[in-house]
């Protein structure tokens, strides 16, 4: 156009995406140009579907624009009578920037995360670890200090220092012994009912009867069995087979219960009657020795003996592995039979001393009863005897 108060410039509908042609002021052209790019810019990044479109051609707007001198102050004071429809472009297009950065996260964002993922697995699977180790070796101490315990070794155990919840510690307590007969018979905890002409032992003030037959050789061969008949009210072993104990059955049996109970199957934990067995098996050999050596050297000079070369040469001329091989099968063989003849040599002592005390232990209760006097009373007795006499 040849007017000069008036340009001509080609803006962008955003709703149609097609080019129009605006007459507008000269005096507005500038801001018109700003404005017109930056919803250009907005609707092209926030419509990613519509078609993209060349940008204008700036050179031929600029050959359309007359060369004209345009005062700032003049724009900003005329910014005010800009349409509302030319505003509402820009303000509806924007900079999509900030939004893409949201709703896209960067490959940097997606590192860091599977970073923090992994060391996270990591750290649970360490823990884990830890804490199964940690309960296999308190499994493992547990069961050493059982088996420890079970040999003799004075080691605390599960059930020595466990206790029901809400239940008081075991309590020593006192005895009392029957006779079980025919005519009175007397029931066990054991065995339901006594052998008759046997003395049953219980409680003080109470009926709970066992054998002392069979209480002595369960004391002997499982002693955690012991205290359960009683449901763990009562310190059975502590209190009648103690020695410490003002209540304990041994100080009725002598000497000879002395020697059988406190010596052979108490000392050392079984020691001593393993110590006189190996003892006693060596003083055997050496009586024997003679005659063994007799039958040894016969043996190795017999003929029947060498015509089995084929079979035990090769033994004899095999490397030292075998032989050590073969000695330790020889020396499992012969701690086994000691084991076994050391178990039958044990349960014959258990068995004398069961005879001990059921011969030796005073029945309190029913017929036959002993009144077992105390110190006070033997010395008023011996008080009385040296008056008379």
């Amino acid at each position: 156009s040849s007017s000069s108060s008036s340009l001509h410039y080609l803006i962008a509908e955003p709703n149609g995406g097609n080019l129009t042609m605006r007459t507008i002021r000269q005096s507005h052209s500038l801001t018109i140009l700003a404005i017109a790019v930056a919803t250009r810019a907005g609707h092209s990044s926030a419509n990613r579907g519509w078609a993209r479109f060349p940008p204008p051609n700036f050179q031929r707007v600029q050959s359309l624009r007359p060369n004209i001198n345009i005062n700032s102050s003049a724009i900003s004071d005329k910014i005010n009578h800009i349409p509302a429809s030319i505003i509402s472009l820009s303000i509806r297009g924007g900079s999509s920037t900030s939004a893409n950065e949201d709703e896209c996260p960067t490959e940097d964002d997606d590192d860091a995360d599977e970073m923090r993922r992994q060391k996270r697995e990591e750290y649970e699977k360490l823990v884990k670890y830890r804490t199964e180790q940690q309960m296999l070796y308190q499994l493992r101490s547990t069961y050493l200090t059982e088996m420890l315990a079970s040999r003799g070794v004075p080691l605390p155990t599960i059930m020595s220092v466990s206790t029901a919840d809400g239940e008081k510690p075991p309590e020593k307590v006192d005895w009392d012994c029957a006779l079980s007969t025919d005519d009175d018979p007397k029931s066990c905890l054991y065995s339901f009912d006594a052998e008759p002409d046997t003395k049953v032992v219980a409680p003080l003030g109470t009926d709970q009867w066992i054998s002392l037959s069979a209480l002595n050789r369960l004391r002997r061969t499982d002693p955690t069995k012991v205290e359960p008949m009683w449901h763990s009210r009562y310190s059975i072993l502590q209190s009648w087979f103690s020695d410490e104990s003002e209540f304990s059955m041994l100080q009725h049996v002598g000497a000879k219960g002395f020697f059988v109970s406190s010596v052979l199957l108490d000392g050392g934990n079984g020691m001593v009657l393993r110590s006189l067995l190996v003892l006693s098996v060596l003083s055997a050999l050496v009586l024997l020795m003679p005659l063994l050596e007799f039958i040894v050297g016969r043996i190795i000079v017999s003929a029947p003996f060498w015509a089995q070369w084929p079979t035990w040469g090769r033994v004899a001329r095999a490397g030292f592995p075998l032989k050590l091989l073969i000695g330790q099968m020889a020396w499992k063989a012969v701690a086994s039979c000691f084991s076994k003849f050391e178990n039958e040599v044990r349960e014959y002592i258990v068995d004398l001393e069961c005879e001990i005390l059921e011969s030796s232990v005073p029945v309190t209760v029913g017929l036959g009863s002993e009144e077992i006097m105390d110190e006070e009373d033997f010395d008023e007795y011996d008080d009385e005897y040296d008056d008379e006499y």
